[in-house]
This record gives C-alpha cells, sequence and structure tokens, in this order.
C-alpha cells in the first residue's frame, strides 16, 4: 500500500508512532461533498459504479430467480388452489447476488392457517420427489409473528408468506419513488450500495435476527433522499450522505420520519421538528398524501388493536403507516 494523504498529513503503512507527525484534531463534521474537488469526486463515483457492476442483479440471475419464481407459482397453484406473488428486493431488482426470494400467498383469512398447511405439504412432497423439475430442499415452517414457510430451490432461499399485501404496496412505493427521483434509477442503485455495506460490511441487516428490516432500510434511505435529493448525483454521494447523517441521528430521542425528526416525548402523537433544508424537500404533501391513500393496507393479526407508534431500541416510522415502527425487528 502507499502513502494515505489526509488534510495535508502523510501516513504510512509501516511508520512507528514516535516519528510520525501529531495528527490534527478530526472536524466535527464531514465535509459537503460538493466542497470535494470535482474531479476527485468524480473518480470516486467511477470506482463504485464498478463495484455496483458486480454486485447488482444482472441478466442471468434476473432469469434464475423468475424461474424459480415461476416454478413455485406453478406447484402452489396446482398443489393448494391459490396465487402466489413476488415482493420485495427481487421485482423491485435491488437484490444482492445472494438474496433471497420474497413471496406472499394470497387467500381468504377464515382459510390462512389451512393454506399454510398445504403450501408447506406441496413443498415436502417436491423435497422428495426425485423427479421434480428443480431441487427444493430444506423446508421449514416458522411459526412466528408472520407465518413464513422457507425452502432453498435451485440454492437459492426462498420465503413464502400468506396474505402480506403490505409488502405488495410496498413495492409499488418505492418503485413510485424510483420514477420520480430518475436520473437512471439513482434511486434504486443506491439501495444497491448501502445494503451491500450494511450486509457485507458492517452486519446490520437481517430482521430475522435482530437487526433492521430491509424495507426499514430503503425508508432511511429515501429520507436521504427526501432531505438532500438536490445534491445527489450517484451511489456514492446517497451512501455518504447516509452514513455522515444516520451517524449522527440522536436515536435515543428521536423518531425518523419523511416529516423529519419527531420527538419520542411527544408520542403517541407524530410531531416533527421542522426540516433541516428548509422545506426544500423531494416528496410534496400531495406526493405522500397519495401513496399513503394508494398503497395503505388494513392492519391484520397483532397490529388490529395497534393504535399508537410503539417505541423500540430503533424507531423508523413508515411512511404509508404511522403506527408501524420499521425498526421493531432490532434487538437491544
Amino acid at each position: 500500500m502507499g502513502d494515505l494523504h489526509v488534510i495535508g498529513v502523510v501516513f504510512g503503512e509501516d511508520r512507528p508512532c514516535a516519528t510520525s507527525p501529531p495528527s490534527p484534531s478530526l472536524p466535527l463534521s464531514n465535509p459537503d461533498p460538493s466542497s470535494v474537488a470535482a474531479d476527485a469526486w468524480s473518480a470516486a463515483e467511477a470506482t463504485t459504479s464498478a463495484i455496483l457492476r458486480r454486485i447488482r442483479p444482472t441478466l442471468g440471475a434476473d432469469r434464475k430467480r423468475r424461474e424459480v419464481v415461476d416454478y413455485v407459482q406453478r406447484l402452489i397453484r396446482y398443489g393448494a388452489r391459490c396465487e402466489v406473488f413476488p415482493y420485495g428486493s427481487v421485482p423491485l431488482k435491488t437484490y444482492l447476488p445472494d438474496g433471497d426470494i420474497d413471496l406472499t400467498a394470497l387467500s381468504c383469512q377464515n382459510i390462512e392457517d389451512g393454506l399454510v398447511s398445504d403450501v408447506h405439504a406441496v413443498l415436502r412432497v417436491e423435497e422428495i420427489n426425485e423427479a421434480a423439475e428443480y431441487e427444493v430442499k430444506d423446508v421449514r415452517f416458522i411459526d412466528a409473528e408472520v407465518k413464513l414457510i422457507k425452502c432453498i430451490v435451485q440454492n437459492i432461499v426462498v420465503d413464502i408468506s400468506f396474505n402480506q399485501l403490505g409488502g405488495l404496496s410496498t413495492l409499488c412505493f418505492l418503485e413510485k419513488v424510483d420514477r420520480l427521483v430518475g436520473k437512471d434509477h439513482l434511486f434504486k442503485r443506491s439501495i444497491i450500495l448501502i445494503k451491500a455495506w450494511c450486509y457485507y460490511e458492517s452486519r446490520i441487516l437481517g430482521a430475522h435476527h435482530g437487526l433492521i428490516s430491509t424495507y426499514a432500510l430503503e425508508t432511511l434511505v429515501l429520507y436521504i433522499f427526501h432531505q438532500f435529493h438536490v445534491s445527489l448525483d450517484g451511489p456514492l454521494a446517497v451512501l455518504y450522505r447516509f452514513l455522515d447523517y444516520f451517524s449522527k441521528f440522536d436515536w435515543d430521542n428521536y423518531c425518523v420520519s419523511l416529516k423529519g425528526p419527531v420527538g419520542k416525548s411527544s408520542l403517541p402523537n407524530i410531531v416533527a421538528e421542522v426540516a433541516e433544508n428548509g422545506g426544500n424537500t423531494l416528496l410534496t404533501e400531495e406526493f405522500i398524501r397519495t401513496c399513503v391513500e394508494s398503497f395503505s393496507v388494513p392492519s391484520r393479526g397483532p397490529d388490529l388493536n395497534l393504535r399508537a407508534f410503539p417505541q423500540k431500541h430503533l424507531n423508523i416510522i413508515d411512511p404509508l403507516k404511522e403506527n408501524n415502527n420499521l425498526g421493531r425487528s432490532v434487538n437491544k
């Protein structure tokens, strides 16, 4: 490795501390991306683009996932007499190379338990079918707050939930945001980059492991676009703003909301503080209201009697449902 030049100071790889010049105090805040020289920032974004080309969905990966989805849909359609739809990162095309496939089976509420059993049975039969079109293995039923059947098809993890209309609505909402942002799908490209950092580098992504959920992360990325969209022209700029802003966010006393930071002391009322950028936000009140009207779904199961926003260790208010805490999966 060569020497690293930072703020006029040279740090060598193997230099003893005694001969190194004293380090200046670190700045309390990172510099604004606009203060970085244009050629340096352009080179960094070019490197970021090269990284994205290695981790973003490819035509081959899309084709393989479409084949798996079609296969599972056919199995359940004929074996359990219901329709199954993909949602989440696969149809949004923001999945990582080893990302799973999220599917939801739709049925009437009063037959959901029977459907769970039927789908589980169909997949178990296919698991031992030596003439199966694709290899199905490790079929498991997860009896949690949201009932889930997990399996592996063609070495891709498949999660099948039931009547998760919220996941389908969220997909529509994020697609609409991506079209609004434009810039060659900058919103989606930024989600992929930040998901990669959260999953491979910081190890904070994965709701099933007491970590942050994908939708919560996508909402945090959306917040950065909402507040700083004027200065965002590449995925690296978005990642930079994401790390800078949320590393200094007062998580102990505030919730994240598209309306602005919401003091926990104001709950159950959602009272947001004045936006930091003077109100020059990406999403208008009319846009958000239209999305809520179009994409909100009725509460079900444990959320039926939930009126107030439930405080957890990490508090992120769902843009489509104010009493839904997207940070609820994160343990202390």
